[in-house]
């Protein structure tokens, strides 16, 4: 079938993408879903800075690609072996697809599947294959979704059935933001009432994260940016203490406003400056969790001596150390129920047509979480 996607051809385009047009809405040929897949027609999708960072060639990916990870769709037609999804139901995708049978699968780290990575990084689906042709040229995968499209064919893996009843829209935001941001708080933190907080990037991860440390019942929760219209939303979402990241005093503030430093500082921003300040805020004992997905040349120079001295602690953490058929239904309960109001995250909604003017908005940081619906 014929369908229209976001391709990008080159990764040298500059801002602003308005002009340079590095994604280019195509008519693109999309094969059927093969053994395990799913053809799935999509509601939104979401603009991330993983999107971003890879039109900007700071994570570099083959191309030419169909870019697009965070989303929301509608199952139109389901492949051979495909026995527990069908016709008409709603999906969130997940951008690590997991085979369920490689090691971290078994020990129930299903986000760090090995043969999800590998397909990841060679831009085909789950099977080693690419659904996706211009003429006789094959475009890659972005991360076994390729959500800036009207249809996708996807790995059954990379989909999380949704049994609740919401907006197919604001579902699209679980697929990413929610379980990265959310669960670097609940799952790699296990943040327990009473701790504290710094999350430093208060895009719709870092927001997501501040969404986590409220719902887990910290005490204190400083928000830091750069943007300080972000740190105005962060006041309205529940942090307590919010500081420009330009202020030249804000470790001091911070470790004066709780004490010492907090229990749990999550750098969300994707810059060493950010991680070096995440790990300087947190108390003697504190622990570091980074969520965000810098060059991959660049490097934290660790002073290892603090490490040892203060006993301090710094994880990773890959969308939320989820497991997605575990923790989506979990996470849209939450919102549900009204202790998780990703809504008010929402930005602007795009058209298909619009989408390198939305990525102009993410790359200034003015935008919340902007998505393409169709």
């Amino acid at each position: 079938m014929k369908t229209r996607a976001a391709v990008l051809h080159t990764l040298d385009k500059q801002a602003p993408f308005a002009e340079s047009k590095p994604l280019k809405i195509e008519e693109i040929e999309l094969d059927a879903p093969g053994p395990g897949e799913v053809l799935v027609k999509m509601k939104a999708a979401g603009l991330c800075h993983s999107d971003l960072s890879v039109i900007n060639g700071v994570r570099p990916r083959p191309v030419p690609m169909a870019l697009g990870h965070e989303a929301s769709g509608q199952i139109m037609q389901v492949g051979e072996g495909v026995s527990d999804l069908k016709v008409g139901d709603m999906v969130v995708l997940v951008f690590v697809p997991s085979c369920g049978h490689c090691m971290p699968c078994m020990e129930g780290r299903p986000a760090l599947c090995e043969p999800g990575a590998d397909a990841n990084g060679k831009g085909t689906l789950l099977s080693g294959q690419r659904r996706l042709h211009l003429g006789s040229q094959a475009v890659n995968h972005h991360v076994g979704v390729s959500a800036f499209a009207e249809h996708a064919v996807v790995s059954r893996r990379s989909c999380v059935k949704i049994e609740q009843d919401i907006d197919p829209v604001e579902a699209a935001l679980f697929g990413c933001a929610v379980l990265t941001g959310f669960g670097a708080v609940v799952n790699t933190a296990k943040m327990t009432p009473g701790q504290s907080a710094a999350v430093i990037g208060l895009g719709g991860v870092g927001l997501c994260s501040l969404l986590g440390a409220v719902a887990s019942g910290a005490k204190d929760i400083v928000a830091i940016d750069l943007n300080d219209s972000k740190l105005e939303i962060a006041k309205s979402l529940g942090a307590t203490f919010t500081i420009n990241a330009r202020d030249p005093d804000v470790i001091a503030k911070v470790k004066e406003a709780t004490k010492g430093g907090v229990d749990f500082a999550f750098e969300m921003a994707g810059v060493i400056q950010a991680m070096e300040l995440s790990y300087r805020v947190t108390k003697r004992g504190g622990t570091t969790v980074t969520a965000s997905l810098p060059h991959p040349q660049h490097n934290w120079p660790l002073q290892q001596v603090s490490l040892v001295a203060e006993e301090r602690t710094i994880k990773g953490s890959y969308i939320g150390s989820c497991v997605p058929s575990r923790d989506v239904p979990r996470y849209i309960g939450l919102y549900l129920a009204g202790k998780l109001p990703i809504n008010k995250l929402m930005g602007e909604r795009l058209k298909l047509d619009d989408i390198n003017r939305g990525f102009d908005k993410l790359d200034a940081g003015e935008s919340m979480r902007d998505l393409v619906v169709f």
